[in-house]
């Protein structure tokens, strides 16, 4: 069996972090959400992994490598376009051949992995095995109808859902899906959905099965969602204390502190994670803040947000929350007088003050 990681898209929900980053390496609990699909897959016993990507296929690649240190096989699929799931289907056909696959959406994060999954699909070998989780605002989401336990229709994106269960982003597949994609014509977004390819098998006597997941999963398309996400995996971590915390800073609850990392004068109260080199100084870091490499934050407070790598937080007299800030940002109060806000923001930027 082999899997399909699609890792292309434009994030344009994530925008402006996106405009200069993968969404799908923009990290979580420190690490690349990609990262966690990658290992999902090895730990299903799957070693021989595609990856589609699109504009940010260097990024992608220069992360991600060849998959040895996963002890995995990586191959690249390059997609034109973002043109829908069914359309990455459809160009990975040389790549999967005959054999059944995974396909698992690269910006996705599903609660225990996916092995017990893909044990299911092997043990019942339908044509497609599909995910669903209920959810809040399943316009957003691929939504299935079923009727007496079996899948009869499948819309993206409905203006009117007629059901609260929306499709994960994990699929499994035989060949047939490359028969469906190619008979399945572009929606009203102009590109290939994959709720219609599973349409077609459901139309033409394909067997396609569901599953109702009672674990938590993430689509981490919008700000809200990765904070969700984050918290989430946060969660999980243990005690682990790596770097120098001096004898007037407090570490309490679920703390990671990785190698390099200097605590001084500061109060740490998980769940959170600092990242290796990073300084904390005079500061408090509240629950659920994860902090990337070689960052400062001194005479500042942090709660529930994402900090990426190299930048710098200084002296801001009141607590930040809720946030996501991107590599080598630089956040500080100035002491210029009079107070006002001076501001250089990127496209579709949102700022709120106070």
């Amino acid at each position: 069996m082999k899997a399909l990681i699609l890792s292309g898209g434009a994030g344009t929900r994530l925008r402006p972090l996106t405009h200069t980053n993968a969404k799908q390496l923009v990290p979580i609990a420190n690490k690349p959400i990609l990262f966690y699909g990658i290992e999902a897959i090895r730990d299903a016993g799957i070693n021989d992994i595609g990856i589609v990507v699109g504009d940010t296929a260097k990024e992608v690649e220069d992360a991600v490598g060849d998959g040895s240190r996963w002890g995995i096989k990586v191959t690249y699929i390059k997609q034109e376009a973002p043109l829908g799931l069914a359309h990455a289907v459809m160009i990975s056909e040389d790549y999967i051949k005959d054999d059944p696959f995974v396909m698992y959406l690269g910006d996705n994060l599903l609660k225990g992995g996916i092995k017990d999954f893909v044990d299911e699909f092997h043990q019942n070998t339908p044509d497609s095995q599909i995910l669903l989780a209920k959810v809040r605002n399943p316009e957003r989401f691929g939504v299935a109808e079923i009727d007496e336990g079996k899948v009869v229709r499948l819309v993206e994106k409905p203006k009117k859902p007629k059901s609260d269960l929306a499709l994960v982003g994990l699929y499994m597949f035989d060949k047939s899906i490359f028969k469906a994609v190619k008979k399945i014509r572009p929606s009203w977004r102009n590109e290939l959905e994959i709720t219609d390819a599973i349409q077609y098998l459901i139309d033409n006597g394909y067997r396609v099965e569901s599953h109702i997941i009672n674990g938590w999963w993430k689509d981490t398309g919008k700000l809200e969602d990765m904070l969700e996400a984050n918290r989430l995996i946060l969660d999980t971590l243990k005690m682990k204390i790596d770097g120098i915390v001096d004898s007037e800073s407090k570490v309490e609850f679920k703390v990671v502190i990785e190698k390099g990392a200097e605590i001084i004068k500061s109060v740490i109260r998980g769940p959170a994670i600092i990242g290796k080199n990073t300084k904390i100084i005079n500061s408090f870091i509240g629950p659920f803040t994860s902090i990337e490499h070689d960052v400062r934050v001194e005479n500042s407070e942090l709660e529930h947000s994402i900090i990426l790598e190299g930048s710098s937080i200084l002296r801001i007299g009141k607590r930040i929350g809720d946030s996501l800030i991107g590599k080598n940002v630089e956040v500080y109060r100035s002491e210029k007088r009079p107070e006002f806000y001076r501001l250089m923001l990127g496209d579709y930027s949102k700022v709120g003050v106070f």
